[in-house]
């Protein structure tokens, strides 16, 4: 069992080094004009995200290159901007699966098999077939969310709405937001078949 356990944590520690991307599932709405081309935004805070300004500073600064990839500039004075932006950010650390159950089992003697978000197979050693044996704790998993909204700054329009998701066993905000806001806004001003997998290349985690 301490082999076994070394050679996963081995394993890990060797994807996380080699990782180059991040997918997301992402969803878009969109009632952009066609012929409006974007010009200056700048971020709103709704009362909530006023209370702690440092750390929504954070998630906008986590979010800027995706939106000025777009196509938009900072506005100069925010009041004069064409639109506005407001962005959150969701990280939910879930303590054990969600199929934390013996009957949620594939087939053969090896215990349960369950599917993750995007389809990926996870095998968890613990329930066999004739019964209960020695098992590992379930990694903490993280559910991540960007959501991003851009309105026209005159009317209060909504005019794009973006969000995107993915699960990990770490939260990865550094990393992992950055990429996940280009995902949301990757299709902009367009939207798409809701959801889908968006892949985001990112630079390797250090170690």
């Amino acid at each position: 069992m301490r082999t076994i356990l070394l050679l996963v944590a081995a394993v890990a520690l060797a994807g996380c080094a080699a990782m180059r991307s991040i997918d997301s599932d992402v969803s878009t709405y969109s009632r952009w004009p066609p012929e409006r081309k974007p010009a200056t935004y700048a971020f709103e805070r709704l009362p909530s995200q006023q209370v702690r300004p440092e750390q929504q500073q954070q998630l906008e600064d986590a979010a800027r290159s995706a939106v000025e990839a777009a196509g938009f500039a900072p506005a100069g004075d925010p009041k004069g901007a064409d639109v506005t932006v407001q962005v959150g950010v969701r990280v939910t650390a879930l303590d054990r699966s969600p199929f934390y159950d013996p009957f949620w089992w594939g087939p053969g003697l090896h215990g349960p098999y369950f599917y993750g978000r995007g389809g990926r197979l996870f095998y968890a050693p613990g329930w066999y077939s004739y019964g209960w044996g020695s098992r590992w704790d379930y990694p903490t998993t993280y559910a991540r969310e960007v959501a991003l909204l851009i309105r026209d700054r005159k009317s209060g329009e909504p005019l794009y709405e973006a969000r995107a998701s993915n699960d990990g066993y770490s939260p990865m905000t550094e990393t992992a937001l950055p990429a996940m806001f280009e995902a949301a806004m990757k299709d902009f001003p367009n939207s798409g078949i809701n959801p889908r997998r968006v892949t985001v290349e990112i630079k390797p985690a250090s170690s």
